[in-house]
């Protein structure tokens, strides 16, 4: 029980800030490129308060964190919160600013996860011998990368999805826009049936080496 507990308190501050300045970057990019719903309904902030989602930011990671614990593996954690309100229709060029809103997400669990990299770094440059705060960073880099991965693949409503949207041909983003409804079942059966940690290795391998330029 002393360890499932160690391990709730080393993730608990790295999924929530992996999670909710997931959720606050797409408001800030939206508001860049003229959408400021988010703005308006108080989510382009820091304040996990506002992004946290009791089932998706509390209740998954920890019940995956228990779960792996008590089965002697290593679970793929992740979780969500509340999305972000974007009016796609109201940004300047809707399809191709979708990208960028859509690319805040991974883009700033990748920054996050270089902050805790540059942290640990730090911590074992000053000697620093509490374990529990070096846990801590490492978890911070595995949340992020992890976090960055998921939402990359190219499944509708992940950011993936809308950045492959955006990309593809008007014609041809509209039909894939179809597949939306089954994303989420889809994304359940990859991660029921262990394909989708093989789906997210190359992701988590690229994310990987640019975080060890700063280690």
């Amino acid at each position: 029980m002393e360890s499932i507990i160690q391990a709730i308190a080393v993730y608990a501050i790295p999924v929530i800030f992996a999670i909710t300045l997931h959720e606050a970057a797409h408001g800030y990019v939206a508001r860049l490129f003229g959408d400021d719903t988010a703005t308006v309904a108080g989510r382009v902030t820091l304040n996990p308060v506002k992004h946290i989602d009791p089932v998706g930011t509390l209740l998954v990671p920890v019940l995956i964190l228990l779960t792996s614990k008590l089965l002697g593996g290593a679970g793929l954690l992740f979780g969500w919160a509340k999305p972000v309100p974007v009016d796609f229709g109201r940004l300047r060029r809707p399809k191709r600013d979708m990208l960028w809103v859509a690319a805040a997400g991974p883009g700033a669990n990748l920054f996050m996860a270089i902050l805790w990299a540059l942290s640990l770094r730090l911590m074992v440059g000053t000697n620093v011998q509490e374990s529990f705060f070096i846990q801590m960073a490492v978890a911070g880099v595995q949340v992020n990368l992890v976090l960055m991965a998921l939402n990359l693949l190219p499944l509708l409503p992940l950011d993936g999805g809308r950045i492959v949207f955006s990309l593809l041909p008007n014609r041809a983003a509209w039909q894939y826009s179809r597949m939306e409804p089954w994303g989420i079942p889809i994304l359940l059966v990859l991660l029921v049936t262990g394909v989708l940690g093989t789906l997210l290795t190359p992701l988590l391998a690229v994310g990987s080496s640019v975080v060890r330029w700063f280690l």
